[in-house]
C-alpha cells in the first residue's frame, strides 16, 4: 500500500487512544503516524501533552466524507473510539472502501456479528484485513488458544481458558458496558457461535458447548474457576478463529470446543468475585443503571500510572487431546485493560503496517473480518514476545 501514513490512531483523545499514541511515538520513532478524532482542540492538547511530532487529522465518526479522506491516507487505522456500536460502523466500512487495514479493541460481539454479515465478503475480496478485538478483549484468549493448539501434537478435543488479572476500568469501558444494555443487537448477536461462519458448527460442538461456568476446582492446574466478566466476547472470538483456522497453520478441528472462566488459587476469592460479577451484571441490565452510571468514571478518565504499572494478567489454557492434558500460559505485567491493551493494539497495527504481508497468515491477498490469531498469527506472537509478553508451556497435575 502506498499511503501517506503507516498508521492513523482514531479516537486519540480518549484514555486508551492517548496511551496508544504515546507508546507508538516513544517506541517506534520511524513509523509515520497521525492522531485523529472529531475535536481539533483536544487533539492539539494530546499532542502537546505527550510531545508528539505527528500530524492531526480531524474526522467525525458520522462524517463519511472525512472518514474516506482519512482512510485514503492510512495504511492502517487503529481505532479506540467506542462504544463501537455507536461510533464504529462508518469507519469500518470506510476502511474497506479505501483499501485500508483496520484494528480495534472492541468487546461488542453483537456489533462484530453485524459487521461480519455486512462486510466480510467485500473485505475478503479486496484483501483488506479487518481485525477486531485487539486488546485484552480478546488477544490473550484468542492468541493463547492459537499458541496452545499449535504447540501440541495430534487432534485437539477441547481447550479451557482461565484468566487471572489485576486492573481497573476506564470511563470508556464503563460507558461501553452501560450503553450496550440499551443496544438492539441483530438476531443471534449474543449466541454461543454468533461470530462463526454459516454452517461451521458441528452437532458435537453444539452439544458440548456450555457457557455457564460454575465455581469448581480445576484439578489439572491446582486452582479454582468461576465466571469471567469478559468470557462472552472472548469465547465468540476464539470459536470464530477455530472455524477459520482451516485456512491457518493448524485446523482446530470440526468438533473443537472452547470454554472460559476466571482462575483463582483458592475457593474463597472465586465465590467473592463471582458474586460481585453477577451483581454488576444485574445492575447494568436493570433500570437502575441510569441512576448508578454517574458514580463511575466518565469517558476519557482512567487508572493512574501507578495502578497501570502494578497490574498484570496470566491466561492459562488447558488443552485436551486423546493423549491427555497439556497446559500453556500467556502472561504480561501491566494493567491488562489499558497499558497492555494499548500496546497489544499498536503491535497488531504494526503487523499490518510494516511486516511483510507474505509472512502473515494467508499471505498478501488474504482479507476479511478476522480475529487476531487468524489475521496476524505468529507474526503477532513474535512482536508481543519482543515487548515482554510470555508464551510458555506449564506443568499440569494430571
Amino acid at each position: 500500500m502506498n499511503k501517506k501514513f503507516n498508521i492513523i490512531i482514531f479516537g486519540a483523545t480518549g484514555f486508551t487512544g492517548e496511551l496508544c499514541a504515546k507508546y507508538l511515538s516513544e517506541n517506534y520513532p520511524d513509523i509515520s503516524f497521525a492522531i485523529a478524532g472529531r475535536n481539533k482542540e483536544k487533539l492539539e492538547k494530546i499532542k502537546s501533552k505527550n510531545n508528539l511530532s505527528c500530524p492531526i487529522v480531524v474526522a467525525d465518526s458520522f462524517d463519511r466524507t472525512a472518514l474516506n479522506d482519512m482512510c485514503e491516507k492510512a495504511g492502517v487505522v487503529l481505532t479506540t473510539a467506542g462504544p463501537y456500536h455507536k461510533y464504529g460502523s462508518h469507519l469500518l466500512s470506510a476502511c474497506i472502501d479505501n483499501g485500508c487495514h483496520y484494528v480495534d479493541i472492541t468487546g461488542e460481539s453483537f456489533w462484530v456479528k453485524e459487521q461480519i454479515e455486512k462486510h466480510h465478503a467485500s473485505a475478503e475480496a479486496k484483501g483488506v484485513r479487518i481485525i477486531n478485538a485487539c486488546g485484552f478483549d480478546s488477544v490473550p484468549s484468542d492468541l493463547g488458544v492459537f499458541f496452545a493448539v499449535n504447540s501440541v501434537k495430534g487432534e485437539v478435543q477441547s481447550v479451557q481458558g482461565f484468566h487471572s488479572w489485576k486492573g481497573e476500568a476506564s470511563g470508556g469501558t464503563i460507558e461501553t458496558m452501560f450503553s450496550s444494555a440499551d443496544a438492539k443487537p441483530v438476531k443471534g448477536g449474543l449466541g454461543k457461535f454468533s461470530l462463526n461462519p454459516k454452517n461451521s458448527v458441528s452437532d458435537k460442538q453444539k452439544k458440548n458447548t456450555n457457557d455457564k461456568i460454575k465455581i469448581q476446582k480445576i484439578e489439572q492446574l491446582g486452582g479454582w474457576t468461576g465466571p469471567f466478566v469478559m468470557a462472552l466476547p472472548n469465547t465468540r472470538v476464539v470459536r470464530r478463529s477455530a472455524a477459520l483456522s482451516i485456512k491457518s497453520e493448524k485446523y482446530y478441528g470440526e468438533n473443537f470446543v472452547y470454554h472460559e472462566g476466571a482462575f483463582y488459587s483458592r475457593p474463597g476469592p472465586a465465590w467473592k468475585v463471582s458474586i460481585m460479577t453477577v451483581l454488576l451484571g444485574a445492575f447494568i441490565f436493570s433500570p437502575l443503571r441510569k441512576f448508578i452510571r454517574p458514580f463511575f468514571r466518565k469517558p476519557g478518565q482512567g487508572p493512574s500510572q501507578k495502578a497501570m504499572d502494578e497490574g498484570f494478567f496470566k491466561s492459562k489454557f488447558l488443552v485436551k487431546t486423546v493423549e491427555g492434558y497439556s497446559a500453556f500460559q500467556m502472561a504480561a505485567s501491566g494493567d491488562p485493560g489499558y497499558k497492555m491493551t494499548s500496546r497489544m493494539a499498536v503491535e497488531c497495527a504494526l503487523c499490518l503496517a510494516v511486516e511483510d504481508p507474505e509472512t502473515l497468515p494467508g499471505g498478501a491477498g488474504f482479507g476479511g473480518l478476522l480475529t487476531p490469531s487468524i489475521g496476524l498469527g505468529n507474526v503477532l506472537i513474535k512482536r508481543l514476545k519482543d515487548i515482554g509478553v510470555s508464551f510458555k508451556e506449564i506443568k499440569t497435575l494430571n
